[in-house]
């Protein structure tokens, strides 16, 4: 195995890079991670383990790739840049455990893309789609049962998110409907190549069983997030016919705005919703 495979550091990253020709595209927020220990770190929190399925979004220069399959893995990672494909040769060589696939995650049907599982997917996000990539996944991809995943630590702020603060959103919503969301660790700017302008985090979330009015809730928080200033009884309007008796039908106050509204709180409406 080369140096390249075994630990990209950050010598070894701009090397292969160099060999290829190549330089990272902050517009596909490419932030290649260059500290070995931190990889080797994803993967021990991620449990990941032989006969385990993983999905990496994101494999960039392999380094976390090989790490999952050297961890007994079956890999399937995603690549959207094309020109990444001869480093990935390079680093990810003939390994039958290890399918790369050059395609943009963010466009792709994980849910019927991946075959069989469970899964896991564990990934350093690329910032631009990470957040979408999350909610689909918890959404509409059930096989794929927990996730593993660094983020800009603004996102990772607001996966967290409790009902009344500021960074509390749709994303906070989404996952408290479908997950458990922990905090693992942050991780400074500086163990990327480039240096981007954030911090990032690692978060764990590992997916629960979802109420059947789990849809219907998420819609109803998206139209009031929409108008997150406004009361309930205005920014529901566009969803419901007669949003204050639906309201008052859930126990909701119809002054109550967004934010104020727990996961569960959700649920009740698009339960009181579709009993009207």
């Amino acid at each position: 195995m080369s140096a390249d495979r075994a630990a990209q550091g950050r010598r070894q990253i701009a090397a292969l890079l160099d060999r290829h020709g190549l330089h990272p595209r902050r517009s596909l927020g490419q932030h290649f991670l260059a500290d070995p220990n931190l990889v080797e770190r994803i993967v021990r929190v991620a449990g990941v383990g032989p006969g385990d399925r993983v999905v990496e979004v994101g494999a960039g220069t392999g380094t976390l790739t090989v790490a999952l399959a050297e961890a007994g893995a079956r890999v399937v990672a995603y690549e959207v840049d094309e020109r990444l494909r001869g480093v990935l040769e390079e680093v990810v060589g003939d390994r039958p455990d290890v399918e790369v696939r050059f395609a943009d995650a963010a466009r792709v049907d994980l849910g019927t893309a991946l075959e069989g599982g469970p899964w896991k997917l564990v990934a350093n996000l690329p910032y631009h789609v990470g957040t979408g990539i999350v909610l689909d996944v918890l959404r509409h991809a059930p096989q794929v049962e927990e996730l593993v995943v660094m983020v800009q630590r603004e996102v990772a702020d607001r996966l967290l998110a409790e009902p009344g603060t500021k960074t509390y959103g749709l994303p906070s919503v989404v996952v408290g409907l479908h997950a458990d969301v922990r905090f693992e660790f942050p991780v400074p700017r500086e163990v990327f190549l480039p240096v981007p302008n954030v911090d990032s985090a690692v978060v764990r979330i590992r997916r629960r069983p979802a109420s059947e009015a789990a849809e219907g809730a998420i819609e109803l928080a998206a139209a009031a997030f929409s108008q997150r200033r406004k009361m309930l009884r205005r920014s529901l309007a566009s969803v419901l016919p007669d949003p204050v008796r639906v309201l008052e039908a859930a126990g909701i106050s119809p002054t109550a705005r967004a934010e104020e509204l727990a996961p569960a709180d959700y649920l009740a409406l698009a339960e009181a919703a579709e009993g009207s």
